[in-house]
């Protein structure tokens, strides 16, 4: 079905012959079974056999139709390799989001037939996902997962400030997040700010709002209105003074104090301007060792939030592969590193971290610059980065397919090798070319300076003539004056 043309839906009041099979078939399997994932499937199944549509393909229609709906789109290129591996999972999002009734609707659309309007979307690699509401088009930047994008899209596609009228539903909503934004209190200017912020980063996080009286007992407030952040068992209270723009301040603030951190993770903190804290370990690994380090950490950012919360994000990461790829180095595990994502330096302790303590003095040497930093984003180490990157390519493709590798790179490096060595030749044979013309041209120049053996006998026959007549003349001379 194209963008252009999508049915209008059946009136609740009378669902379409499909519809109601799959409910019968799904009453059935779930009688038989009592298990409601093999209903899900069955149902799945009924819609996928019914001809039912759940990913749109798009075309340049969807531009004029779409305003009155909320769409998730898949922007793509049919050779690009993440969209092929994106392709499943988002057939995945549509049949779920078809499931649960969700107002959004799931499209995807070739950029490179549609390149004009993918442009006008901002569409600068592929694949690129992003839900359109009304003028407003909000980039999907998270991992690629069913859960993760339909998470992303039912928080956008709602208002930007939830409501929370009663005690019973603040609980139920803090049980769902781990970190909880809310502003208390009524109309202000600082209200203004906050709805301005969500939508802003709505896509990272939810809002709320709610009334005093809503909020736990253990929460005080020094004054109304007020925006609170909830995480991490306690409650934090945005302070203008101390903590300066609101935007700023729920960016920070929108990560538990303590992560277990991946590339993603770190991807995003690049956005916070904090610098990383992380324990590199095996989480496999139980030894002693590991589970100090990880422990040193968690007690750091959880004993010292106040002093470093600013400056620092506190976190472990399972394995050194991605660290290393990174840094450009070979870290040993278990260890600790801290990571600038601004600048792409880092710093290494000097010595063994042995305790709590230990590691407060780590991190305030680098707050007050005896810290030695590593690494950066200096000519010197974008050259290293791409002499790195090459050759980690080289290696994994040997690895992964050591004749595909061979075929890849000896090819071209055969094909270079001819044509240097024909080049080589061409010029070799032209130099004694040139060579025996310039020989040539040399003896040339001297026969013309010189003449011919003819024209120098010629020439010396003629100059004797010339004597002789002169002596001719000579002679008569002498004659006439003896007479």
């Amino acid at each position: 079905m194209r963008g252009g043309e999508r049915s209008a839906p059946p009136p609740a009041a009378s669902p379409s012959g499909s519809a109601r099979a799959s409910r019968n078939m799904a009453a059935a399997a779930g009688g038989r079974t009592g298990s409601p994932l093999w209903a899900a499937a069955v149902v799945a199944f009924a819609l996928a056999s019914s001809g039912a549509v759940f990913v749109e393909d798009l075309d340049e229609s969807f531009k004029e139709n779409r305003k009155d709906d909320i769409w998730l789109v898949d922007f793509y290129a049919p050779w690009c390799g993440h969209c092929k591996k994106l392709e499943p999972v988002w057939n995945e999002v549509g049949i779920e989001m078809k499931n649960m009734g969700s107002p959004v609707k799931v499209g995807k659309m070739d950029a490179t037939s549609f390149s004009s309007i993918a442009s006008e979307f901002g569409v600068r690699g592929y694949p690129t996902i992003k839900l359109l509401k009304g003028d407003l088009a909000y980039n999907y930047r998270g991992p690629r997962t069913k859960d993760d994008i339909i998470e992303f899209a039912n928080r956008v596609a709602g208002p930007l400030i939830r409501p929370l009228p009663s005690q019973h539903m603040f609980e139920h909503v803090q049980k769902r997040h781990r970190v909880l934004f809310v502003y208390v209190g009524g109309e202000s200017p600082l209200k203004e700010k906050y709805i301005e912020v969500a939508s802003e980063l709505i896509v990272y996080t939810y809002f709320f709002s709610a009334s005093e009286d809503v909020l736990p007992e253990y929460v005080t407030l020094p004054e109304l209105p007020a925006v609170v952040v909830f995480k991490d068992g306690t409650y934090f209270v945005y302070d203008e003074y101390e903590d300066g723009d609101l935007s700023s301040w729920i960016n920070r603030e929108r990560f538990q104090g303590y992560l277990n951190v991946d590339g993603f993770t770190l991807y995003e903190l690049g956005d916070t301007g904090k610098l990383v804290a992380i324990a590199v370990i095996d989480d496999k690994n139980s030894s002693l060792e590991h589970t100090r380090l990880k422990s040193i950490i968690q007690e750091v950012a959880r004993d010292y939030r106040d002093h470093f919360h600013r400056d620092f994000q506190f976190g472990h990461m399972d394995g050194n592969d991605y660290i290393n790829s990174l840094l450009m180095d070979d870290l040993t595990i278990p260890t600790i590193v801290v990571l600038n994502t601004s600048n792409q330096q880092y710093f290494l302790p000097d010595r063994h971290i042995e305790n709590t303590e230990d590691m407060v003095q780590f991190i305030n040497s680098i707050l007050d610059g005896t810290a030695e930093a590593q690494g950066g984003d200096g000519v010197l180490q974008r050259i290293k980065r791409i002499i790195y990157d090459a050759k980690s390519t080289v290696v994994s493709v040997f690895k992964s397919s050591p004749l595909l590798g061979c075929f890849l790179f000896g090819l071209p490096l055969g094909v270079i090798s001819i044509m240097c060595y024909g080049i080589c030749t061409a010029d070799t044979d032209g130099g004694v070319d040139e060579h025996e013309a310039a020989k040539k041209e040399n003896s040339d120049r001297e026969l013309t300076d010189e003449g011919s053996e003819e024209e120098q006998e010629e020439e010396k026959n003629e100059n004797y003539t010339e004597l002789s007549d002169g002596d001719l003349k000579q002679k008569d001379l002498l004659e006439k004056k003896k007479d």
